[in-house]
């Protein structure tokens, strides 16, 4: 089992680091762009998503949730400001600390918090089993214009198939 603290990795420890990196990256993706598909495929057919009072319930559930919970919203951006993991075999358990984005009715909610995962890696491959949200900060504030030449021509992210990445890089396509 790897603990927290300050040891050397072993090749099998960095890949597994990196696999659940990446899962942390592509959660964060599939929820910015709308793709509910690739959502979905980062939990396990038994896991459980819990975001405390908004949700709790089954990835089936929780990805036939978001979109209700996202809609009407201008603009989301999750990102993930540091991971920390635990293996142990063949499950994990990660906090990562993060950063959620929305924008809304000339409104920036900004809320800061951790996702405390747990992980299984079933046939080889690493998903979600638990997630849970831990909310540690939260800002209101209103929302900043673009003005002047700061985002001028510059297009504009949306959270589904329009957006600018699945034109711009072929192999990110859906």
């Amino acid at each position: 089992m790897t603990a927290l603290g300050p040891h050397a990795l072993d090749l099998v420890e960095a890949l597994t680091q990196l696999e659940l990196q990446r899962l942390a990256w592509l959660y964060c993706h599939a929820v910015d762009r709308g793709d509910l598909a690739l959502l979905r495929s980062l939990y396990h057919d038994d896991a459980v998503d819990d975001h405390g009072g908004m949700f709790r319930g089954t990835a089936d559930e929780y990805v036939a949730w978001l979109p209700k919970m996202l809609a009407g919203l201008e603009a989301t951006r999750h990102t993930i400001d540091s991971m920390l993991f635990v293996v142990d075999g063949d499950r994990a358990q990660g906090e990562l600390v993060n950063t959620a984005y929305h924008r809304v009715g000339g409104r920036e909610i900004v809320v800061g918090g951790r996702y405390l995962d747990s992980y299984a890696r079933r046939d080889g491959v690493w998903r979600i089993l638990h997630r849970s949200l831990v909310m540690d900060t939260f800002e209101d504030r209103p929302a900043t214009e673009v003005s002047g030449f700061i985002g001028k021509g510059v297009d504009w992210g949306t959270s589904d198939g329009t957006d600018p990445v699945y034109a711009r890089l072929d192999l990110f396509g859906r």
